[in-house]
């Protein structure tokens, strides 16, 4: 008979199994992994990964939510900076700082497709809240901007700052250019040639461009 396991002793061997599966799934093909090399990993019987998950891909929605979750609480961390343009620019910074440091989660959040994933509400509200926190700084910016459409405003920042992470995964940054600063730089210039020429994106100003200071770009 299975032995009876404590709250606390579930919550460690699934946090354990989502260690493991996120290594896993970072460094192979999802089709590669199976869950009896996950439980082999973890010096279990092959049958008791399906006490905590119906199967590996519940177990992939779990570890992709997880991180999602935790880079979510890194974006609001840095909206303690202020307002924007300061909030912007530690956004960007954590952004990268997090993408940086825990390159297996980010991977598995932008670089794995999981068609299934719309089934699972906890990797959906997980997804939702970053996204919102992604966009936040853009899309609540009301003093100075009204958007007409604040969605392609914001995937044009996400984009600059995903492109810089994964050229920085890739190695094909210079040496001496370290991503966040590139990030910044980035968001920079889209911010001054957005509020210089907002007809051609879409965007409204609530005062004249020629009244929008010109970003100063960040030292380090």
């Amino acid at each position: 008979m299975p032995k009876v396991l404590s709250d606390a002793e579930i919550v460690d061997f699934r946090e354990r199994l989502c260690d493991e599966a996120e290594r896993m799934f970072a460094e192979n093909r999802p089709e590669e992994v199976t869950m009896r090399r996950l439980a082999a990993a973890l010096g279990v019987s092959p049958m008791t990964p399906y006490r905590y998950f119906d199967d590996k891909d519940a177990i992939l929605a779990a570890v992709r939510a997880r991180a999602f979750n935790n880079f979510a609480d890194a974006l609001q961390e840095s909206f303690k900076a202020g307002a924007s343009p300061m909030r912007g620019r530690k956004l960007a910074d954590a952004y990268a700082t997090f993408a940086l440091e825990h390159p297996q989660a980010y991977k598995l959040m932008f670089d794995v497709s999981q068609p299934t994933g719309k089934t699972y509400p906890d990797l959906v509200q997980a997804w939702a809240r970053a996204y919102e926190l992604l966009v936040g700084p853009i899309t609540d910016d009301s003093q100075t901007w009204s958007f007409d459409n604040p969605g392609m405003i914001a995937s044009m920042f996400w984009a600059a700052m995903h492109g810089a992470v994964m050229l920085a995964f890739a190695g094909n940054l210079r040496r001496d250019l370290e991503p966040a600063k590139l990030v910044a730089l980035m968001l920079d210039a889209l911010t001054f040639g957005i509020t210089t020429n907002p007809d051609h994106f879409g965007l409204k100003l609530d005062r004249p461009p020629s009244a929008v200071a010109r970003p100063t770009v960040a030292s380090s």
